[in-house]
């Protein structure tokens, strides 16, 4: 599972977990799309991890699922 569907999964739109943790909602579409890696405070992990109801382990697991993803995507695009 990726992060874009971590977040659906919770039923929130990106802006919203953006609110919620503190961050721009840019960046949780660049997260998302595997751009960027979260560069996020413990707290702020936490909360994301509560937000989406997942462990620390799943959320890291669809930081890299959301990373391959992109990448993928680039070398098609080549």
């Amino acid at each position: 599972m990726d992060m874009k569907q971590l977040r659906q999964k919770a039923g929130l739109r990106a802006e919203e977990v953006a609110a919620q943790i503190g961050v721009a909602h840019s960046s949780v579409r660049n997260w998302e799309q595997g751009r960027t890696i979260p560069k996020l405070r413990v707290d702020q992990v936490a909360l994301l991890c509560r937000i989406y109801k997942c462990s620390i382990d799943d959320l890291e697991q669809s930081v890299k699922t959301s990373m391959e993803n992109y990448e993928n995507s680039e070398k098609k695009a080549v």
